[in-house]
């Protein structure tokens, strides 16, 4: 475990295992814990990084609101204090808004972004009315309908309510995180970074459709795309294979394309 000081603020971290480094980015209702599945199944090739954000579980939540868009700072912050190169930052949803923010501020430092069940807050009009599309139809859902899939409900109650209380150990709440697509990168600034974006799209996600992240792939020049058959949106929790095999694939891909300076799909 360590802390890392983000403007002054404590932002609580784990290091495990050792290899090119994966830094996981949690999204509105998790912290560093939610990765347990990815950490235990990852950290034998990888350098796994969880970290979590001003508001969320162990790091500093005693400020009396919250802005979102210090989140990609805390990030950084993380980065630097392990003194990371190449990274891949994997963010679930949300936390894929600052996870891409973070990755263009220090492409030094950062290899590749994997946006999880998100267009990381891209900047574009199209783009734009099709999330806004989406997001009409999600919030006719209940929200545990939105983010687990009713069969996965059924079969692990056990599973469903641990990953309801997961929440509960943060202060900072999704309306506090308002802001963090505020000033969202354009295309042209994703494509001039010369980082390598996945797009990562469950087949069944209730909150994001997979013709939305086609499209986000289509415009973005370069980006890879990897939209798994079955998979719901908070896929990482509920099939962590899934979701565990698409990040070896992306980490994979990042080495490969540092060892040989060409892009890979």
């Amino acid at each position: 475990m360590g802390v890392a000081k983000s403007d002054g603020t404590s932002i609580y971290y784990e290091r495990h295992g050792d290899g090119p480094a994966v830094l996981l980015v949690h999204g509105s209702g998790g912290h560093h814990a939610a990765w347990w599945q990815q950490v235990a199944a990852l950290r034998g090739r990888y350098t796994v990084v969880t970290v979590d954000l001003r508001g969320f579980g162990n790091s500093d939540s005693s400020m009396p609101e919250f802005d979102g868009r210090d989140f990609p700072g805390d990030i950084v912050a993380v980065l630097e204090k392990e003194k990371l190169t190449g990274a891949l930052l994997v963010g679930q949803s949300i936390g894929a808004v600052a996870a891409l923010k973070a990755g263009l501020s220090r492409p030094d430092r950062v290899g590749g972004v994997v946006l999880g069940h998100s267009l990381g807050g891209l900047d574009h009009p199209e783009l734009s009315k099709l999330v806004a599309a989406d997001r009409a139809e999600a919030v006719k859902l209940p929200v545990i309908d939105r983010l687990l899939s009713k069969g996965f409900q059924q079969d692990r109650p056990d599973l469903t309510f641990l990953f309801q209380q997961m929440g509960t150990f943060n202060a900072a709440k999704m309306a506090d995180l308002r802001n963090l697509s505020v000033n969202g990168p354009s295309i042209g600034d994703i494509v001039a970074s010369g980082l390598e974006i996945t797009f990562l799209a469950g087949e069944r996600d209730a909150v994001l459709s997979t013709a939305t992240v086609r499209r986000a792939h289509e415009l973005v020049a370069g980006s890879r795309l990897d939209i798994v058959p079955g998979a719901p949106h908070s896929m990482y929790w509920e099939r962590p294979d899934l979701f565990n095999a698409a990040v070896v694939r992306a980490r994979e891909s990042l080495t490969q394309k540092s060892a040989t300076g060409k892009a890979t799909v």
